[in-house]
């Protein structure tokens, strides 16, 4: 009787990881009808492309003409005056634009060539298995911490109503925390007013990109509506050589001498009030978010995050975030954002000196708020992470 009790336990629980899988690289094989949607579905999604270039780690993407792309389908662009030539009006300003981050990293991003044709933009092509893992994204952060699903470690710019914020950024090192197939963790900065929010950071997520490697994302919301990278209209890319999704390679390892970070920020366009995402310290325009797709974000934000999230499905532990260990204060083994700061409503960089710290579940993660790491200006530093529920603890 015991023998047999364990055969079941042993086919329930092999059972279990085979939906799992299932479920995150869409090997379940959908009835006649639902491929015959997805199939309509995919040639609404993914628009005609003038090229077709992949990057030296498999992913294919489509240089589409940059008027064309998905971002121009919101009911709320249809009409639309954006042309390339009209530049922003921005504090940070492109340096050094020949030798920009773009430029320089599209020899080792792309197979063959540097990025798309002038007048076109890398969309990521769009497969029947991302649609299908698509339906298990689990919903966004909940604007009260106290309802979220998500699981923070993170430093908050104390709230106020009245807080006018034109943007903020930080530079974020790269870590690549061992998940399982229906979970999540990230790295983000996080803007927000009301139920309008924006990020943008590193993610490692099977659902979203069917593989657990460290990679770019971006994402917004406005009330109930929310979207990541280009799955829906939104986001406008100008940027022909740099791609959303991008697969971030070097990856920092505790005790690693060397740190591996990202430079990332948001600002808005104090003429136009478009929210535009930068790119590393050459501060490379990589695309914008239309003032026009928002209710509470068409003006300021009056909230800044910077720090880890995770989330795991109710059935399963906690995911490790960050270096997968909890803080110690040495960013040679610890998961940071640094150098944070915002900008005020005339687009000034204010050294962020006040924040307060929040954590979800302080057991199994951590965050060390240093102010002034070794007493320098500009040089907030946010130390943050944990194992979760996974027991990695044992190896830090």
């Amino acid at each position: 009787m015991l023998i047999r009790q364990k055969i079941i336990r042993q086919i329930l629980l092999m059972l279990y990881f085979l939906l799992s899988y299932d479920e995150v690289h869409g090997e379940i094989k959908p009835s006649r009808l639902e491929d015959l949607e997805l199939e309509k579905q995919l040639k609404l999604l993914n628009k005609p492309a003038v090229k077709i270039i992949k990057t030296n780690y498999g992913d294919t993407y489509d240089c589409v003409d940059l008027y064309k792309q998905p971002a121009f389908d919101h009911p709320l662009l249809k009409n639309h005056n954006f042309h390339l030539k009209m530049k922003p009006t921005l504090t940070r300003t492109i340096q050094n634009l020949d030798t920009s981050l773009a430029a320089n990293q599209s020899s080792s991003i792309w197979l063959k060539d540097n990025g798309c044709p002038s007048g076109t933009v890398p969309i990521k092509r769009i497969t029947k298995d991302d649609l299908i893992r698509r339906k298990h994204i689990p919903p966004p952060e909940d604007i009260a911490f106290e309802s979220s699903l998500s699981t923070l470690a993170i430093v908050q710019i104390p709230y106020n109503r009245n807080n006018k914020f034109a943007g903020a950024g930080m530079s974020a090192s790269l870590w690549n925390p061992r998940i399982e197939a229906q979970q999540n963790t990230a790295c983000r900065l996080k803007i927000q007013k009301g139920s309008n929010n924006l990020q943008v950071g590193w993610r490692v997520d099977p659902i979203l990109y069917g593989d657990t490697w460290t990679r770019l994302f971006i994402h917004f919301q406005v009330g109930n509506t929310s979207c990541f990278n280009t799955l829906c209209p939104g986001f406008v890319i100008v940027n022909t050589m740099f791609p959303l999704d991008l697969k971030f390679v070097k990856i920092q390892q505790r005790g690693d001498p060397h740190a591996w970070e990202i430079p990332l920020f948001i600002e808005r366009d104090l003429l136009s009030g478009n929210w535009w995402l930068l790119y590393g310290q050459n501060n490379e325009q990589i695309g914008f978010w239309p003032q026009r797709i928002f209710t509470q974000l068409k003006s300021f934000a009056n909230n800044v995050e910077w720090g880890g999230s995770s989330y795991s499905p109710p059935n399963m532990p906690e995911a490790s975030m960050g270096s997968s260990c909890l803080p110690i204060g040495d960013y040679h083994y610890d998961a940071y954002c640094r150098k944070l700061n915002v900008l005020n409503e005339h687009g000034q960089t204010v050294d962020v000196d006040e924040t307060n710290v929040h954590v979800s579940d302080p057991d199994h993660y951590g965050v060390m708020d240093v102010p002034h790491w070794r007493g320098q200006k500009y040089q907030h530093m946010a130390f943050y992470g944990g194992p979760g529920g996974t027991g990695f603890e044992a190896y830090c």
